[in-house]
């Protein structure tokens, strides 16, 4: 599919770099009160998933995938979740292991390409619905194409998905993320990934060591000690080759948005693949000059976010 270039987001002037861009709507966007409807489910290695549900009985639903460390009730999700619901649509904002407030139960946690947990969600969900549409932001952007990409069966009932601030090549994106003066988001990331790391070692001290937690201090090195190996990695570079989204493209079969700033500081040269633009059948991209990371605040602050508009406009589209 073509490259969309008629982009149409104009941010708020006040916000004039990526770093504003970013920081202003993760500290600063209103907290919904959304009647949320918490389910958990069982996973089929005897974990737990919490699901959160806004419905009104429609046939139509979206499910969408939060970012790192992040959780169904952050802003940005509640913000899709609104306007998506306000529209007419279901919606399905699902937790990751260990991120709705309570510690998973097994000896791991949740990755960039932990789409089995996505599978579980969408086969529990898609009995009820006719149409299903996906969305994910940053970690769960990647998420949701790799699962899209993957050469496996899907339902039938997947029909778009959107994608938002993805770091579709996740080596050169952590490094970027984990140097200069984007140190500020991956110490922030890397505080709450250690104390869940420090927790799990008290539920599994056969099984996880925290000697050398201490030591570690960007990303990489904390994929490469702990998130890597303790999902099957032999370290860091083998979970980001396995796992970058970017290497499942082809494979997308339905109409699905990725959506990225090209002033975003997570997203390395590698996330904005101009090249394979043309080539990739079902796959549209769009890179704005400006947004931030998982930010596209509006020029006013009563509006919807220009990303909530944008996913709604491809998704509810008839194209």
């Amino acid at each position: 599919m073509p490259l969309i270039t008629n982009t149409t987001y104009a941010g708020p002037s006040v916000l004039f770099n990526g770093h504003l861009q970013t920081i202003f709507p993760a500290l600063f966007r209103k907290h919904l009160s959304l009647p949320f409807d918490r389910e958990r489910i069982t996973t089929p290695d005897g974990d737990f998933l919490d699901l959160d549900w806004l419905r009104q009985d429609s046939k139509k639903l979206v499910i969408i995938c939060h970012g790192l460390e992040g959780d169904s009730r952050r802003p940005y999700m509640q913000g899709m979740a609104k306007h998506f619901f306000q529209n007419k649509y279901d919606v399905l904002a699902w937790n990751f292991r260990g991120c709705s407030g309570e510690l998973n139960i097994r000896p791991f946690f949740y990755h960039s390409g932990a789409t089995y947990d996505l599978e579980t969600v969408i086969n529990h969900a898609e009995d009820k619905y006719e149409q299903i549409y996906l969305i994910g932001f940053s970690l769960g952007g990647n998420l949701t194409l790799k699962y899209l990409g993957e050469l496996l069966p899907k339902s039938p009932k997947i029909k778009k998905s959107v994608a938002i601030s993805v770091p579709l090549h996740l080596k050169s994106s952590c490094n970027k993320i984990s140097s200069g003066e984007n140190l500020i988001y991956s110490n922030r990331f890397l505080k709450t990934l250690k104390e869940k790391v420090q927790k799990k070692a008290l539920m599994f001290p056969d099984d996880l060591s925290t000697a050398e937690l201490h030591k570690i201090k960007t990303l990489r090195e904390f994929d490469d000690k702990f998130t890597g190996p303790m999902h099957g990695f032999r370290d860091a570079s083998h979970y980001y080759d396995q796992c970058s989204s970017l290497y499942f493209l082809e494979g997308i079969t339905i109409p699905t948005l990725i959506l990225n700033a090209k002033n975003d500081p997570f997203l390395s040269e590698k996330c904005f693949p101009v090249d394979k633009a043309h080539a990739l059948e079902n796959v549209y991209m769009e890179f704005p000059e400006i947004g931030g990371h998982v930010g596209f605040s509006p020029r006013k602050r009563k509006e919807i976010y220009w990303s909530e508009n944008r996913a709604f406009e491809f998704i509810d589209s008839d194209d």
